[in-house]
Parts: C-alpha cells; structure tokens; sequence
C-alpha cells in the first residue's frame, strides 16, 4: 500500500503538551479498547496530496476542529495536526496523486485521553470514475431534512467514524447494479453521498444542497465553487429535489480523493454527462497547490 505513517498523540499525560511521535505502519499502534475500534467513537478527515502538497489543508482543519466540537471532543492543536500533515505528505511527494487521512478518537474505553494519528497513502486509480462516471441510485436516508435542528445528537453533519450505514448503502447500490448512492431526506431533499457532495448544473448555474440540511460541508465542492465564475456559471446553494436532479444537464459526486466523478446515469435511466465541464473541473482541482 506505500504507506507514511505518523502517530498524533493528543496528550501523554495531565499537563504534557500534545506532541508528535513517528510510528511504523506495518506494526500493531491502536489499542484493542480504544472507542474508534469497540464503538466508532471518533472522527476524521481525508485530504488529496498532490506531488507532496496537502490540498484545501485549511478548509480540511477546520472542518476537522468543527466535527471535534460536535462530538465534544478536545479541540484539536490544528498547529500540530496541520505538522503532521505536511510531514506525511512529503513522505509521499513523488507520487501524482495521494491521501493523508487525520483520525482523533476518544481514546481508550474509561481513560481520559483521546487517540490521535495521521497516515496517507499512494490514491487508487480513479479515471474510469472521472472520465466514465457513475451509476447511481436515490436512496432514502432516513432522517428529515431539519434532522440537524432537531435532533442534533445524532450529530448530522459531523464527519465521524460510525461509517457502517454509509457502506451498507453502497452495498446496496451495488445490488442494484450501480456505483454509488444519492441520499435524499425523508421530506424529499437530496443530501449528499455517502463520501462526497451532490452538485448539480442547471441553466448557467451550478448547485449544491445546503449543510443546514445536515450534510457535511465539501471542501472540494467549495474550491469549484470558488472557480463557477471563471467557467460561466452562477454557483448558489439552494434545495434540490431528485426530480431536479433527473432534469439536470449534468451532475457529480465530488470528494476529495476522487475529485469530480460525473454522473451518467440515476436508478438505471441514462442522463447527460458534461465531460467537458467534467475535465476542467478535475484539472482545476489537481492544480491547486493549497
């Protein structure tokens, strides 16, 4: 797997200061109580590298500290996670295309100090995704749209280990002969995907749904944004149906290590693709140095 392995410990005792110890990847570091393995108790965060450079590195950090608070979590020395973040990236400087994932967990079951580390990887080859896309399926996630209002324990929004219903929901595509999934609310919005954000072209505009609806914030979803300009589009955040969607020019799933993936298809009926718009959106986010 070529991987660069750094431990984060968070805090080594009462009033130690947080610091940063190298661990070896091909040898056993997680304690077998700690709450990230028994119970998904934790978050993360995973970010593109690219000849070395950590992409939208600040974006990633504060959307890391946002989903630590959500939690209750210790807030996070962004100073150090951001140390060790360049630090495995140079491990991986020469390859095109890379991840470092940032994981902060509760710690050890009854112990008061949280678990902390960062490691990446070499990226899986993801051009049939970029330049064929995907299929895809709506699937119904459960909650309403407002769920982030309502009921903010069941932390909507925050970007935690507890992956098991996103997978299960892949599965499920998978079943049903597609790729990937579209979350709609059960009030009849759409979310996101189970890794990525939902954005949709429409009439000289570019969508996506908003955050308040309980979806996480995309920081690859931001960075085209902040481009929709220079390409002719309006860029706005807004609701959107799957009747919307069906009736878009084009839409994709967007994430940081897959970057912009085009949808070709939604619950097994053929819709437009924009491979144009699709190759300047994934040649502007394998430029970015930042």
């Amino acid at each position: 797997m070529n991987v660069a392995h750094l431990l984060l410990v968070v805090h080594s005792g009462a009033d130690a200061a947080p610091h940063l110890v190298e661990a070896d990847a091909e040898h056993p570091q997680l304690a077998v109580m700690d709450v990230a393995a028994t119970r998904g108790d934790g978050i993360f965060e995973t970010l593109s590298v690219v000849r070395g450079h950590p992409q939208a590195l600040e974006a990633h950090l504060t959307r890391f500290e946002r989903s630590a608070g959500m939690l209750d979590l210790p807030l996070p020395d962004l100073g150090l996670w951001r140390d060790a973040i360049v630090a495995v990236a140079e491990r991986l400087a020469d390859h095109d295309e890379a991840w470092i994932k940032t994981v902060l967990s509760r710690g050890v079951e009854g112990q008061p100090l949280p678990t902390g580390w960062v490691y990446g990887a070499v990226s899986p080859d993801f051009r049939r995704e970029r330049t064929e896309g995907l299929r895809v399926v709506v699937l119904d996630r459960g909650y309403r749209s407002d769920v982030a209002q309502s009921s903010p324990w069941l932390l909507a929004g925050a970007k935690t280990l507890s992956y098991a219903i996103n997978r299960a929901a892949v599965r499920e595509a998978q079943r049903r002969g597609a790729d990937d999934v579209v979350f709609m609310s059960t009030d009849g919005l759409l979310l996101e995907g189970p890794t990525s954000t939902l954005i949709v072209k429409r009439a000289g505009r570019v969508s996506t749904p908003p955050a308040e609806f309980g979806i996480l914030p995309g920081t690859t979803q931001a960075d085209l944004f902040s481009a929709a300009a220079e390409w002719g589009f309006e860029a706005v955040v807004e609701p959107l149906t799957a009747d919307e969607l069906r009736a878009a020019d084009a839409a994709w799933l967007v994430s940081s290590v897959r970057h912009a993936a085009p949808v070709r298809a939604i619950d097994g009926v053929a819709v437009p693709v924009d491979f144009a718009l699709t190759a300047t959106m994934n040649g502007f986010l394998n430029a970015r140095r930042s």
